[in-house]
């Protein structure tokens, strides 16, 4: 067994951005069928769009060509997610700048009964931010102003079409970090990110949304403006109404401003990458972590061999360690350099000489941390070129945490090119992934609904962190009973009685009333 410290003076972490995100991956995929096509769903009775409207559009948003995209090949992006597993046929994308035109946008939609598909930066995996039929792209691309950024208070209030690397960069400019990381963080906007709740590679550190984001501002089906904005973390009058909101998936309003809590970037940050032989040595090892390095773990992701071939073998990345069953890459962040370090090195050694970990390095040069970063945020794009990736995000028991790849690995046998599990066991969060040549019927039925069933015996979430979307919307029920189910739906009739926001998403079909 080795272990190699490869320790250099301390700097503040520099953005491990991965600008290859939807372009090598999707490159020379062909065209996905039409959802309605591919799956069984049937259009609402919703207003079809006319010249009129789209006049009407221009109107509101200043006679613009470029803030109302009509022709098909401007069109055709918006209609299709990252995965190229659903394709919507929409006809029209507004592109809103101000919180106004967005509810004077859906007060004229709602009076016509025009379907309506909120999108961001359109880097979700469950089909929620593209049209299932025609309805109207609203694209929040334009609305990516920050406001303010208070040094001291650590707040900051921003427009929902940030992209999130650009707020990192500039929060980090003034000593904060933002509590939410992506891997499609140069593409993703912070409001589609709270709209879904995402959770991301540090929220075993500095928890979900639902705690920091402290207001939002949303515009109803209605076109009603809610100003739910706060400055502070201690606001407790009367009902929090802003966490209907935070990952409902824009079925309720449409996120267009917020304030966010980003705390003290750390002036340490370290990285670990080890090896491992089994998943049970994956488990102890987490433990042992939180145990020995306590307050200053900020990551802990479990990778497993498959994944880490695919990222390293499609990316021509190579792993600072030799070939192992498992993986972790486990970062610290902390306020003093020698006390981390010290700590981290005797975490490592103490697994080591327990038998836990086999091989592992660890960094605090920002070019070796940016290159192991790397080897987990690039999985996701690298099973993509192998065809079509069915993508699962998922809630495990941590005892059972790895089973379902073995059990999914069986069941598809040679129908699959790669079955493999990664993700944030510091949260128990796993993402299964089955890659294939093609989408095919056959495979489809082993997997679903075989795997929420799976998960729902071990009580664990049909979605982690991606949200229901279209893709899971029929297997909510795995997860939520029927009492829930029923209220969320008066939810949706109180707060979109027509229900042209973001149909087809997130509520089943066969929701009772």
């Amino acid at each position: 067994m080795m272990f190699r410290p490869v320790l250099h003076r301390c700097v503040p972490l520099g953005l491990h951005r991965t600008p290859v995100w939807r372009t090598l991956a999707s490159a020379s995929r062909e065209i996905p069928a039409l959802t309605r096509d591919r799956y069984p769903v049937q259009r609402g009775s919703f207003a079809e769009l006319n010249d009129n409207d789209v006049a009407v559009f221009r109107n509101i948003l200043g006679g613009s060509s470029s803030r109302v995209l009509t022709e098909a090949a401007e069109v055709e992006g918006y209609n299709i997610d990252y995965l190229r597993s659903v394709r919507g046929c929409g006809r029209v994308v507004l592109k809103p700048r101000t919180t106004a035109e967005v509810g004077e946008l859906m007060r004229y939609c709602n009076d016509r009964r025009l379907a309506v598909c909120p999108q961001g930066g359109n880097t979700g995996l469950v089909g929620g931010s593209v049209p299932v039929f025609d309805e109207v792209v609203l694209s929040l691309q334009l609305m990516d102003t920050i406001e303010k950024i208070d040094e001291y208070s650590g707040i900051v209030v921003c427009q929902a079409g940030c992209v999130l690397a650009s707020l990192e960069e500039q929060v980090g400019a003034r000593g904060l970090v933002m509590p939410l990381d992506l891997g499609a963080k140069g593409s993703c906007h912070i409001g589609g990110n709270v709209s879904t709740n995402a959770g991301g590679l540090r929220l075993v550190r500095y928890g979900n949304l639902h705690g920091s984001v402290l207001g939002v501002e949303a515009v109803t089906a209605e076109g009603r403006v809610l100003d739910l904005m706060s400055n502070f973390k201690k606001d407790n009058t009367g009902y929090h109404l802003k966490h209907l909101f935070i990952g409902s998936e824009g079925t309720l309003g449409i996120i267009t401003r917020l304030a966010i809590f980003c705390p003290t970037a750390s002036r340490s940050v370290n990285i670990a990458f080890v090896g491992l032989r089994s998943y049970d040595a994956v488990r102890q090892t987490f433990l042992a972590a939180k145990r020995g390095l306590g307050e200053i773990l900020s990551s802990c992701e479990m990778i497993d061999a498959p994944s880490l071939d695919s990222c390293t073998r499609f990316f021509n990345l190579q792993s600072p360690i030799e070939k192992y069953p498992f993986y972790m890459l486990i970062e610290t962040s902390g306020s003093d350099a020698g006390h981390d370090e010290e700590k981290l090195t005797r975490f490592l050694e103490q697994s080591m000489e327990g038998g836990l970990v086999e091989d592992g390095t660890v960094t605090n040069e920002p070019t070796k941390m940016k290159h192991i970063w790397k080897l987990r945020e690039m999985i996701a794009d690298s099973l993509l070129a192998d065809g079509y990736c069915f993508k699962y995000d998922i809630s495990l028991p941590l005892d059972q945490f790895y089973d379902i790849v073995l059990a999914v690995r069986e069941r598809v046998g040679k129908l699959a090119i790669n079955v493999t599990g990664y993700g944030h066991i510091g949260d128990s969060n796993l993402h299964l992934n089955v890659s294939c040549e093609r989408f095919t019927p056959e495979i489809y039925a082993l997997l679903e609904p075989f795997i929420y069933e799976y998960t729902s015996k071990l009580r664990g979430s049909v979605s982690a962190e991606h949200g229901i979307g279209f893709l899971k919307r029929k297997y909510l029920h795995y997860s939520k009973q029927a009492e829930p189910l029923r209220l969320m739906h008066q939810m949706k009739q109180l707060l979109d009685p027509n229900g042209i926001l973001n149909p087809y998403k997130v509520l089943p079909p066969d929701t009772p009333h």
